[in-house]
C-alpha cells in the first residue's frame, strides 16, 4: 500500500463514448474513476462485466454503482497502510457514491431504472427499441464527474477507529484466494453494498472473483458467458431460498462497520461465506 500519484482528468465528460467501447456500466465506472485515479486494470475491469445489469442482470443494485465502488476499493488500498483500514475505507466511500446515485435516481436499482429485465429478450428488445437505453448513457455522462467527486470526499478521510474491521465480502474474496489489493476493492460490497442492504456483497465478491480468474485464462470471450457464474448465482439462491438481499438474509440493516463486523463475529452468515468462498 502506498501514496497514489497525481491523479487525472478530475472531469471526465466522455462517459458516454467510453460505454459504448466498454459495453458495459459497470466496466465503464470501474475504467474511469481507475483511469482518475491512474491506476487500469484491464483484467479486474474486465471481470466486472458480470455486475452490470444489476448483478447478473438480476435487476438489483445499477452496475455503475459496483464499479464504482471496486474503483473505490482499488484506491482504498493503495491510500492505507492497514487491511482493516482500508476495507473500513471503501466500505465508508461507497456509502457516499451510492448517495449520491440514489438522490439523482432516486432508486439504486437497475431494473427501476432500465424498465428492463435483461434475463427477458422480449424486455431486452423493448429496451432497445425504446430507446430507453438513452437514459442509461446520460445517467452515465451526468454521473461520472460527481461520482468521482464523491468517491473523492469519501477517501478524504482514513479512519482511525478500524482494529478489526471485517467486510463479508472481502472474506469471501480472501478464502477465494485473492490478494489483498482485491479484498480491499470488494470491501465496499459489504452488507449489501456500501450497508445498503441491498444485492449481497458476499455473493458479488464470488462472481467477480471468479470472473478475474475466468480473465487470467481466457483473453477473448464475453466473461459473462462462463458457466461457473450461472452455477454460483444457482448455488446461492438454494442456499438462500431465493433470498437475495441482505437485509432479508442477515434480517437487519448495518448502520455501521462495527455492527457489520460484529455481526459477522458473531457467526452471521460464516455458512453461506464458507460455502461461497469455497465454491
Amino acid at each position: 500500500m502506498h501514496t497514489n500519484k497525481t491523479l487525472q482528468n478530475p472531469y471526465p465528460y466522455d462517459a458516454k463514448k467510453v460505454f459504448r467501447k466498454k459495453g458495459t456500466c459497470s466496466r465503464t465506472f470501474f475504467y474511469l474513476l481507475n483511469r482518475h485515479f491512474g491506476h487500469l486494470k484491464e483484467k479486474e475491469e474486465r471481470a466486472s462485466d458480470t455486475l452490470a445489469g444489476g448483478l447478473m442482470s438480476r435487476g438489483y443494485e445499477c452496475g455503475m454503482l459496483w464499479g464504482t465502488s471496486l474503483a473505490v476499493g482499488a484506491e482504498a488500498y493503495r491510500r492505507c497502510n492497514h487491511l482493516s483500514q482500508a476495507c473500513t475505507l471503501s466500505i465508508e466511500a461507497t456509502k457516499f457514491v451510492m448517495h449520491s446515485f440514489i438522490e439523482r435516481e432516486n432508486t439504486s436499482q437497475c431494473r427501476e431504472i432500465t424498465r428492463c429485465d435483461f434475463s427477458n429478450k422480449i424486455s431486452f428488445a423493448k429496451y432497445m427499441l425504446s430507446g430507453r437505453f438513452l437514459h442509461c448513457f446520460e445517467l452515465a455522462e451526468l454521473w461520472a464527474p460527481e461520482a468521482i467527486s464523491k468517491a473523492m470526499k469519501g477517501l478524504a478521510d482514513k479512519p482511525h477507529d478500524f482494529k478489526s474491521a471485517l467486510s463479508c465480502s472481502a472474506e469471501v474474496a480472501k478464502k477465494m484466494g485473492a490478494t489483498e489489493e482485491q479484498m480491499v476493492m470488494v470491501a465496499g460490497f459489504a452488507g449489501g453494498l456500501g450497508l445498503s442492504g441491498g444485492a449481497c456483497g458476499a455473493l458479488a465478491a464470488a462472481i467477480w472473483m471468479n470472473a478475474c480468474r475466468w480473465c487470467e485464462e481466457n483473453s477473448k470471450g464475453k466473461v459473462t458467458h462462463d458457466p461457473k457464474a450461472k452455477e454460483l448465482m444457482t448455488l446461492f439462491d438454494s442456499e438462500n431460498q431465493g433470498k437475495i438481499m441482505c437485509r432479508d438474509i442477515s434480517g437487519q440493516r448495518f448502520h455501521s462497520v462495527q455492527e457489520h463486523t460484529s455481526y459477522l463475529k458473531n457467526g452471521g452468515c460464516q455458512a453461506l461465506i464458507e460455502r461461497l468462498g469455497n465454491s
